[in-house]
């Protein structure tokens, strides 16, 4: 099965659909609130979490959302537009699955795609439309040559090995 990646480098179609997971933990959390300084309570604060009636501090919405450009880093897809419906609470310890299928391309490489974002027991948490470009035939060149080299840059590609996408 080819990887993310190479199937960009082949060129991309409608149809076209993708998937990843994570396990998110409180690590990710915190890295992600140095980031991006978002330190809202109810991702931390157990009594605050529950004011909003969650069970527990809750995972950072855009932090599960990075599982859509998480996707769309590995086939090169250049966004424009993001647009997330927030559906359900994520919290430490969950596993979000995600798929990501291309709905439209037109003549000059914009795509249109569409995502879902499922937790382990099935329930949506997040539903997304993506606007891009998506790798023309310069960019599957140069994509190509990464991959022959071992794909120096995708630090994905390091974590998973050959694991295939």
């Amino acid at each position: 099965m080819l990887s993310h990646r190479e199937r960009a480098a082949r060129g991309l179609k409608v149809g076209d659909f993708f998937t990843t997971s994570r396990t998110f933990t409180n690590d990710d959390v915190l890295r992600f609130a140095e980031v991006s300084l978002d330190y809202n309570p109810v991702h931390f604060d157990d009594r605050f979490a529950g004011a909003k009636n969650f069970i527990a501090p809750v995972c950072h919405g855009l932090l599960v959302a990075s599982l859509v450009t998480e996707l769309g880093g590995q086939i090169g897809w250049l966004a424009s537009s993001m647009s997330f419906r927030f559906k359900g609470p994520v919290y430490a310890g969950d596993t979000i699955f995600c798929t990501l299928e291309i709905r439209s391309i037109d003549l000059r490489g914009r795509a249109r795609a569409s995502a879902t974002l499922v937790n382990q027991n099935g329930a949506t948490v997040v539903e997304a439309e993506i606007g891009g470009i998506i790798p023309g035939d310069k960019e599957r060149r140069v994509l190509r040559a990464m991959l022959s080299e071992g794909d120096p840059t995708n630090k994905l590609a390091d974590r998973i090995g050959s694991k295939p996408g």
